[in-house]
């Protein structure tokens, strides 16, 4: 597999290796000794979650202030426009974000660490998003910070997403990290 560093500390793009012909293919999504080597020997996943979205819909941007998440996220079926973004205030790449298309064609995931805000918007007629978490979801840590947020200033490829209530009254990334 390939490892790329992102701009924002920890939290890297995985390329898994593809094997494949005529009848279909084969690829690993998790090796706990493989990925520990660059994600922490340490690391252990306790939730498995599964979404479907429809074309526009936009979840996120998605954190718990208590018990962080770090989250394994791929796709499927379908792409995503995929979004993390640094909230530890001792991070160098505090308040900075990426975010990169994922899809069951190009089978790429994306490492989210603990102590970022995560979200994604659906590109294709439906998505079938699936992650691994490092902690348990917990709804009454949950918060969520505003997709447009203008002092992140975040690229998403459209103007009116779909959004749940919970995700169109999200407090600004101030309001959490004054």
């Amino acid at each position: 597999m390939k490892i790329t560093k992102t701009l924002l500390s920890d939290c890297f793009i995985i390329d898994p290796t593809i094997h494949g012909d005529e009848r279909g293919f084969f690829l690993e999504t998790f090796q706990k000794e493989r990925y520990g080597n660059f994600l922490g020997n340490d690391l252990e996943f306790v939730q498995d979650n599964h979404s479907r979205s429809s074309s526009g819909v936009l979840r996120g941007l998605h954190f718990q202030k208590l018990k962080p998440q770090g989250k394994l996220v791929r796709v499927v079926r379908g792409e995503v426009f995929d979004v993390a973004v640094d909230i530890r205030k001792e991070s160098d790449s505090f308040g900075k974000w990426i975010g990169i298309n994922l899809s069951e064609k190009n089978k790429r995931q994306l490492w989210v660490p603990p102590g970022f805000a995560h979200g994604f918007l659906v590109l294709s007629n439906t998505a079938d998003f699936e992650y691994k978490c490092t902690e348990y979801y917990d709804a009454d840590d949950e918060c969520s910070i505003l997709w447009n947020d203008p002092d992140l200033q975040i690229n998403w490829p459209i103007k009116n997403p779909i959004l749940s209530k919970k995700d169109s009254s999200a407090m600004k990334f101030t309001d959490y990290f004054k």
